[in-house]
């Protein structure tokens, strides 16, 4: 069985993700910093007959790190990485101004540093993973055969600037092999439109996760037989939204789960390494989960 680490995976996106995943069939690791929320998680995860290791802990931390991977060793390897635990760096958001250092520092350890040293740590598995050297069992149709990463823009012909208002920033080498030869395990990021847009108090945090968004795309060139993908999930009811804006009413923003077939197609269709939005992955017609 396909096995995968998602991190934050107690509630929210990295739940539901890891509930549409166990229907799969895939083993998982999951983690979280409070751990009678992630025992609840677990237990639901494994009513789906798949095996589920749930460590809680802090992904800052490196001997939390280290235990994740390794137990993924013990389930057979390492096919999938999701990194979705976050910290906004103040509850409530703030502005520039009043933005404590603390705060700041906290956001950048567990939103660009932690990952980086998770993937450090899960390299050695993912490199072995021959996931995606053959089409999973469960896809129907011939899968999407990607040319170039997804860009954003309007421009499909133009080589993908991960930061479009930055003219030093360049990635043209992202991979464009066929999906199912000499590709191995995958990275799955979850970003912010916050790294791409300036929203007012969501400074910490965005800085964050365009940094993160940079350390992906330079991934996604140095390691071309893995899938690296960074998407931007869009509005979404969670408790890290209503933490960050306690005053805003989310009660119709979309729930967790209606991201989760967005992500679910990157799997599928193998889509080239890229940055990708929710929205358009579920836009995109049969067959073209990239462009």
């Amino acid at each position: 069985m396909p096995v995968a680490v998602i991190t934050g995976a107690s509630k929210g996106l990295g739940l539901a993700l890891a509930g549409a995943l166990a229907g799969r069939g895939w083993d998982l690791v999951v983690d979280a910093r409070a751990a009678g929320p992630l025992a609840k998680a677990a237990r639901e995860l494994r009513g789906a007959g798949s095996r589920v290791v749930a460590l809680p802990g802090d992904v800052a931390d490196g001997g939390h790190r280290t235990a994740l991977v390794s137990a993924a060793g013990e389930l057979g390897g390492l096919d999938l990485l999701v990194n979705n635990a976050s910290a906004l760096g103040a509850e409530p958001l703030v502005r520039l101004a009043e933005l404590p250092a603390a705060g700041l520092r906290r956001a950048l350890e567990v939103n660009v540093v932690a990952p980086l040293e998770l993937i450090k740590e899960a390299l050695p598995l993912l490199r072995n993973s021959s996931y995606f050297s053959y089409p999973p069992s469960y896809v129907a149709e011939a899968p999407y055969i990607g040319e170039a990463p997804f860009r954003g823009d309007e421009h499909p012909a133009e080589a993908y600037d991960p930061h479009p208002y930055s003219e030093n920033s360049q990635n043209t080498d992202l991979s464009v092999s066929h999906p199912y030869v000499g590709v191995h395990g995958a990275v799955l990021t979850l970003s912010s439109d916050a790294a791409v847009e300036a929203y007012p108090t969501w400074g910490g945090y965005g800085a964050s996760k365009a940094a993160l968004d940079q350390l992906s795309a330079v991934l996604a060139v140095e390691e071309p037989g893995l899938r690296v993908w960074w998407v931007d999930p869009g509005d979404m009811r969670t408790d890290l939204y209503a933490a960050a804006v306690p005053d805003d009413d989310g009660s119709g923003r979309p729930l967790p789960q209606t991201v989760v077939p967005a992500l679910l197609r990157l799997l599928d269709g193998a889509a080239a390494s890229g940055r990708y939005t929710a929205a358009d992955l579920t836009a995109a017609p049969d067959g073209a989960s990239s462009r």
